[in-house]
């Protein structure tokens, strides 16, 4: 990034009225004008400064699987796009619509864990500390902007691939506050990094970093599994993608083009439906769903990722032709640089100091 597109950038950032906002805001709540409420029990924050596509949802479902063997874990989350209001707590039968499509995923991978709704993060955390089975451990999912709650712990995700530091605040840019608000990160992960990254680009991305001294800075991957049909009863054939495949490969998320690179390195040939991020899909777009589908050529498969499942899963005018052809592909994320470890241990030591403190 040159020299003048930087001087640009902060030129961008100073003008811009909702930097401003933000920054206010940032310094009310640093200044106890505005109040944060601390709760008893320990309380993780997973988010970013960036819109979309930092990789929340998987960076949420691999603390579920570090901490749900020990500890009551619940997820707290918005509920983005949900066609209600207020707190609801999911059951294994409530609608996708209901609570959104990513805690929607979380539930029904992680049934024996808590996950809850609501659009005001304080009365959210009270309401699940009321219930019966109270948790020992609070995800908050895509809350570090809503500082009414104090998390205990901040977990910031920045991509890898469009870094805070070379970006604007909105409008301009899709950053939600200014560079700056990663100083109050306890832990920054660097998401969606490639597997050859070297240390020089490691330490690069840490000096590009306004954070606190000694926050620790991990680097993440994100590693894909292997398809499953998303009807099973619908499709009795396994997946196989490679040189003479088509896919049609159909997202609603903010940023499809590292799974589109991915399963071009099969030797598949690619055709990209893109929708806008939490796109809810309408008879229209099920019509020119399947009419892209039709053009392709005889060995073809329709390929989605597991957000955008939730939402097609009960649609209920599929046609039978996408049905039996349709799969589903899981993520997970992996911590790089063999510092899994340390990582774990960050976050159960603040879970297990926490935990006795409540």
């Amino acid at each position: 990034m040159s020299q003048g597109k930087g001087i640009l950038r902060t030129i961008a950032d100073f003008i811009n009225p909702y930097g401003w906002i933000t920054k206010v805001r940032n310094k009310a709540f640093d200044s106890n004008l505005l109040e944060s409420r601390s709760f008893g029990t320990p309380t993780i924050c997973i988010g970013n400064i960036s819109v979309g596509g930092t990789g929340k949802t998987p960076h949420t479902e691999y603390l579920i699987r570090l901490l749900k063997e020990k500890e009551r874990v619940a997820v707290l989350s918005r509920g983005y796009g949900r066609k209600s209001k207020g707190y609801i707590k999911a059951t294994a039968d409530t609608p996708m619509p209901i609570i959104g499509d990513e805690p929607f995923q979380i539930k029904q991978k992680f049934p024996d864990i808590t996950v809850a709704v609501c659009e005001k993060r304080v009365v959210g955390a009270e309401s699940l500390l009321k219930e019966p089975e109270r948790p020992t451990v609070i995800l908050l999912d895509d809350a570090y902007q809503h500082r009414h709650i104090k998390a205990g712990l901040n977990i910031l995700l920045v991509d890898s691939n469009r870094p805070i530091w070379n970006d604007c605040i909105l409008p301009f840019g899709l950053m939600r506050e200014s560079a700056g608000g990663a100083r109050r990160a306890d832990v920054v992960i660097i998401t969606k990094c490639s597997k050859d990254i070297t240390p020089a680009q490691m330490q690069e991305c840490k000096d590009r970093l306004q954070t606190k001294e000694g926050t620790p800075v991990f680097f993440s991957t994100v590693e894909y599994g292997t398809p499953y049909p998303l009807f099973p009863d619908a499709c009795s054939k396994e997946y196989r993608a490679g040189k003479g495949t088509d896919i049609l490969l159909l997202t609603g998320i903010a940023k499809p083009s590292p799974l589109k690179k991915r399963i071009e390195q099969s030797g598949a040939g690619v055709t990209l439906m893109q929708y806008p991020d939490h796109h809810n899909f309408s008879s229209g777009d099920i019509e020119n769903i399947s009419e892209k589908f039709g053009t392709l050529p005889g060995n073809r498969l329709i390929l989605t990722t597991e957000k955008d499942a939730t939402r097609l899963r009960g649609i209920k005018e599929l046609p039978q032709e996408i049905k039996s052809n349709i799969y589903v592909i899981p993520i997970e994320v992996k911590i790089l640089n063999d510092e899994e470890k340390l990582f774990n241990q960050i976050i159960i030591d603040y879970v297990t100091e926490n935990s006795r403190n409540s």
